[in-house]
């Protein structure tokens, strides 16, 4: 009987010792599942937003004479939620530097005006006819900023710039 119990001692003092590493272990465990959650979280966001922003583009590859032309509400304007108004003045704001000032960097000017859409995608809570008539805007303006960004020579994107402009004028022509 002796023996029993000093063999069960080893046993229950092994076993109290993996239930200490396992405790020191699982801080670790603990630690690197929180970590990994909130990287996959914030990969998952970044990803819906190039998701959102890619599925937007392709919508655009049909010919602008397939598109319907953006139409006045009634007349008037279309409201546009306030979130999103500061990136859309930035997006003219640049555009307007760029040209005012004879700037010859479209690629840094393409990263810009992209990371404006982002946020510009991101901020938006819009929804029903408005959101529809911003898309048939902001569909062709996403195509222009990708084609500037991948544009081989600056002479192109004096081009694609200009276009940029007149995207932005139409902007303020039927949204407020």
């Amino acid at each position: 009987m002796g023996y029993f119990f000093k063999g069960n001692k080893v046993v229950l003092e092994g076993i109290i010792k993996m239930i200490e590493i396992d405790k020191q272990d699982m801080k670790k465990i603990i630690v690197l599942a929180i970590s990994s959650f909130l990287f996959w979280s914030c990969n998952i966001n970044a990803e819906k937003s190039t998701a959102h922003q890619e599925s937007e583009t392709q919508a655009v590859h049909q010919d602008d004479e397939d598109a319907a032309p953006i139409e006045l509400n009634n007349g008037e304007k279309w409201l546009v939620n306030e979130e999103m108004k500061p990136f859309v003045l930035k997006n003219s704001e640049l555009v307007n530097a760029y040209i005012r000032n004879n700037q010859t960097d479209y690629k840094a000017l393409a990263l810009q005006l992209k990371e404006q859409n982002n946020k510009l995608i991101k901020s938006c809570t819009m929804d029903g006819r408005s959101h529809e008539e911003l898309h048939k805007w902001l569909l062709p303006h996403l195509e222009l900023v990708k084609e500037l960004e991948n544009l081989p020579d600056e002479n192109e994107a004096k081009e694609i710039v200009m276009k940029l402009q007149k995207s932005n004028e139409m902007y303020h022509k039927y949204f407020n």
